[in-house]
Parts: structure tokens; C-alpha cells; sequence
């Protein structure tokens, strides 16, 4: 993939080899970046997410009897350099109802784990994922606010009980991409679907007389407690990015200042275009408030490869890791 030989290129030591053992992170003194927790070493998120395959299949499609293509990929990503992979966990794949998860997905995450253990990588665990309409039960998405966050509580509680086992664990990722609204809406998802999949969800139907800044703070404080509790000192962050690629446009509102208290670093999306590079980096600069920055989606998706090689390198004075997109195929292929 020419974004991985990208990545490759700007360049990035690779802070987990296999074989050796995965200490636990921290953040650096100051918030200037990530740890390695017990020989103080600092630590890049450096890698992909692997939020399908080729064929545009998610994990949890094939991961059960296919599993032999799941060690393959996470080798070859390995092999190209990564100390992270971003896994996308579905919501209808880890609980069976509202209270009950699904223990034999619970297991297969450990073993997914104990893959990434052994190839040195360290999982950005993203949750409460709703990519396909058709697959989102009738007892999540029609449930309201409040019992829709705890039902995403119970989730981070049965997943956070499998990830503290395991060194792997890079973050619990709240929720891929977050929206905060300004006002009512009537659906969950928002946005047209890429790839046939929503990727967009808002935290409430009503804010009512909430701040958007208000709705966040409450959000990561209900979802956040069970993993607090199951695996203490792990970093909890969420998905963000700026609509309209403006400073106050950020999806959880504009005042970060509002509710980063409840996230230990702060992950953002980001796009650039030809002509945006340099407008992306200074939006970049607006997060600067004392916490690891990663971008953790990035993709020459709109721009040739050297504008993005323009902005991955320009965001080196402000960013502490990257995350790119690996789908199945390695270099050669």
C-alpha cells in the first residue's frame, strides 16, 4: 500500500519488537507525548488501522474462521514497522443484549491480544460500533440517551476486564467519531455512509439546555467509569476531528479545555487536502493544551502523496503519533 510505504518514509523507530516484553505506557512528563512505563523510554503510536480487510469484510466477519489471515496481516503490519493497530469493535458483536456480552467474542479479543503481544503491537481498542445499520439491534438503537451510554458502559466493562490482562493495550477508544450536536436530531448516525459504512454518531438525540461541552463531560464520565475500574492507568481518549476543517468545528465542541480533563490524550482524524496542508496544521496547533496529540486516522485520500508527506512531517512539532490504514495487502502485493 503507498501509504504505508509513506509512513515507512517519514520514518518511526519501532518502540515494541516481538519477542521482547510489552511494558504498560504513561504519559511523559508535561504531556509531551507517551512512555514506555518502566524503562521511561518515550513510545510512537506508529501504524495502521485494520478496520477491514481487502474485500472490505470487518474482523469480526472473519476472524472466527479465518484466523490464520488475521496472524498473517498482523505480521506483515509488523514486519512494515508499526508499534500500533487500531481494531474497531462492534457493538453487536460484544453484547448479546443489553446486559449480557458475548463471551465467546470476549475471548476471541483476548486472543487477538495475546497475537498482539506476540508481534510487539499495542492496541488501539476503538468501541460502541455501529459501522452497519443493518447489523445495529432494535434494543440499542432505538434505546435513548441515558440508556444507551449505559449500555455502552457495560460494553467498555466487559472489554476493559479482557484488556487488563494484557500489556497490548495501547487505548479504549471511547467511539470512532463523536458528535456532540448543537441541538435535537432524529437519528444516531449522521452523514452519508463510506464504503456502506456510517462511521459518524451522535452522543445524544436531545442536548436540551446542555452545552455541547456539557453532553461530552457527562458522556465520558458515565461510559468511562467501568474501564476507570477494571484497568486503572490505561489511556482512555475518543475519536475526533473538525468539521468543516475549522477551529471551533471540533465534533465533542469547540472549548477542549470543557471536557479533555476526562481523556489522557487526545485523538484526532485528519484528512488534508492540496490545498489544506498548511490550514490542517494549524488547526493541529489549536489542540496544544498539555496533551498527546495522535492523529489516529490519516490517508492521502484527497492530496497526492507528497502533500501528505508535507503533513505528516509539518505535524511532527505537535503530534506524538500516527496511525494510517492497513487493509489486508502488504507491500509487495
Amino acid at each position: 500500500m503507498r501509504v504505508a510505504a509513506l509512513l515507512l518514509l517519514v520514518g518511526c523507530a519501532h518502540s515494541g519488537a516481538a519477542g521482547s516484553t510489552m511494558e504498560r505506557l504513561r504519559i511523559a512528563p508535561g504531556g509531551k507525548g507517551l512512555q514506555l512505563a518502566d524503562s521511561g523510554r518515550a513510545f510512537t503510536p506508529w501504524g495502521f488501522n485494520y478496520d477491514h480487510d481487502e474485500t472490505g469484510r470487518l474482523i469480526e466477519d472473519y476472524w472466527d474462521a479465518e484466523w490464520s489471515k488475521v496472524e498473517e496481516d498482523f505480521r506483515e503490519m509488523e514486519e512494515m514497522g508499526a508499534t500500533a493497530v487500531r481494531i474497531h469493535l462492534q457493538v453487536n458483536r460484544y453484547m448479546k443484549s443489553p446486559d449480557q456480552p458475548n463471551e465467546t467474542t470476549l475471548a476471541r479479543l483476548g486472543r487477538l491480544l495475546g497475537l498482539a503481544e506476540s508481534c510487539g503491537l499495542y492496541l488501539d481498542l476503538t468501541g460502541g460500533c455501529c459501522y452497519r445499520k443493518s447489523d445495529t439491534p432494535g434494543w440499542y438503537e432505538n434505546a435513548q440517551e441515558k440508556e444507551r451510554w449505559a449500555i455502552q458502559a457495560r460494553f467498555w466493562d466487559a472489554v476493559s476486564a479482557v484488556g487488563a490482562k494484557s500489556p497490548a493495550v495501547l487505548c479504549y477508544n471511547l467511539m470512532n467519531e463523536p458528535v456532540s450536536p448543537a441541538g435535537p436530531g432524529k437519528v444516531w448516525h449522521g452523514g452519508q455512509p463510506l464504503g456502506g459504512y456510517y462511521y459518524v454518531e451522535s452522543l445524544t438525540l436531545d442536548p436540551g439546555k446542555r452545552t455541547r461541552e456539557q453532553v461530552t463531560t457527562e458522556w465520558i464520565t458515565t461510559v468511562a467509569a467501568a474501564i476507570r475500574k477494571n484497568d486503572p492507568g490505561r489511556f482512555v481518549t475518543a475519536g475526533m476531528f473538525f468539521l468543516f476543517e475549522i477551529p471551533n468545528g471540533l465534533t465533542l465542541g469547540p472549548d477542549l479545555k470543557g471536557y479533555a480533563d476526562g481523556l489522557d490524550y487526545l485523538s484526532v482524524h485528519m484528512y488534508p487536502k492540496d490545498a489544506t496542508v498548511d490550514s490542517n496544521l494549524k488547526l493541529l496547533e489549536t489542540l496544544r493544551i498539555g496533551k498527546p496529540v495522535i492523529i489516529e486516522e490519516t490517508f492521502p485520500l484527497s492530496c497526492t502523496i507528497e502533500s501528505h508527506r508535507r503533513f505528516l512531517e509539518g505535524s511532527r512539532a505537535t503530534v506524538s503519533g500516527w496511525i494510517g490504514f492497513y487493509w489486508g495487502r502488504s507491500l509487495a502485493e
